[in-house]
């Protein structure tokens, strides 16, 4: 089920988030990493709902496996129809072997349905 908000954004309910992510394999992983913000592009896939990745940069395992919280995101977006998708999750990092695993806590989704041009996207500058 999914709901539209007054911006005309969809939100997406939790299984429509996994059905998503279960369809693309790049996502963003978002740590800390010496008390600042770090977002390393990663591989990933799911098992179940858990998300794993690969620990194939040195940095990502030892700064996002010790039970942190972090973020992962993950979108697509099509400029020939201009629509696309979010989906944010939230919980608990742990390392399982040479990978880390995420146990979401916090789904999120949103959808992006085109709208029409305005006045000033439809006229070429120059």
């Amino acid at each position: 089920m999914t709901r539209a908000d007054p911006a005309g954004l969809e939100h997406l309910d939790r299984q429509t988030c996994y059905d998503l992510l279960s369809r693309t394999l790049i996502g963003r992983l978002v740590f800390t990493q010496g008390a600042l913000p770090a977002i390393e592009p990663v591989r990933f896939r799911l098992e179940g709902h858990d998300v794993v990745i690969d620990a194939e940069l040195g940095l990502v395992l030892p700064a996002a496996s010790r039970m942190a919280v972090v973020a992962f995101e993950a979108d697509a977006y099509d400029e020939d129809t201009r629509t696309g998708w979010r989906v944010v999750l939230i919980g608990r990092s742990h390392a399982d072997g040479d990978r880390v695993r995420i146990r979401p806590e916090i789904v999120r989704g949103r959808r992006i349905r085109s709208l029409p041009l305005t006045a000033h996207q439809d006229t070429a500058v120059g």
